[in-house]
């Protein structure tokens, strides 16, 4: 999830999820798509909290509960990941495709890379199967030091 033009990107994600949204009869309200730009700002794992602050201005602080809604929606709809180890949320490359993302977190610098892979959801689904084990939620992160920075 590297670039250069983070607005470039935060503009394309909004694009992908009013289109996502409209096939599939949901609305993306004001706060919604302003969460989910933000979260598309930087590239990096947003707190809520962070939202929180970063969406307020003088005249309009916007409560926890309002960021709280809206990121479940962008959860519910595959807009954005929720990365466990960190509490955080990272905008989803690919919002308009059904899949299980393995996040590659670096310990160093903090990027986060998304990878999905087939053949591992299929292993994934097997083994639950095997077990009688209905699954209901799917996190893979990956923690090390991403080739930027084992580059120096």
């Amino acid at each position: 999830m590297h670039c250069l033009n983070h607005t470039h990107c935060a503009e394309t994600a909004i694009e992908q999820a009013e289109q996502v949204c409209l096939a599939r009869g949901a609305r993306l309200t004001p706060i919604r798509k302003a969460v989910l730009a933000e979260i598309w700002s930087g590239h990096e794992a947003t707190k809520a909290y962070d939202l929180i602050s970063r969406l307020s201005t003088a005249g309009n602080v916007i409560k926890p509960p309002t960021i709280y809604r809206a990121l479940e929606f962008l959860l519910a709809h595959g807009l954005i990941h929720r990365i466990e180890s960190l509490n955080a949320f990272i905008g989803c490359d690919h919002p308009d495709i059904a899949h299980q993302a393995i996040l590659m977190i670096c310990d160093t610098c903090g990027a986060i890379n998304e990878q999905s892979n087939e053949a591992l959801n299929q292993l994934i689904t097997q083994i639950s199967d095997q077990q009688a084990f209905k699954t209901t939620h799917q996190s893979i992160e990956l923690h090390g030091i991403c080739q930027r920075c084992q580059a120096g």
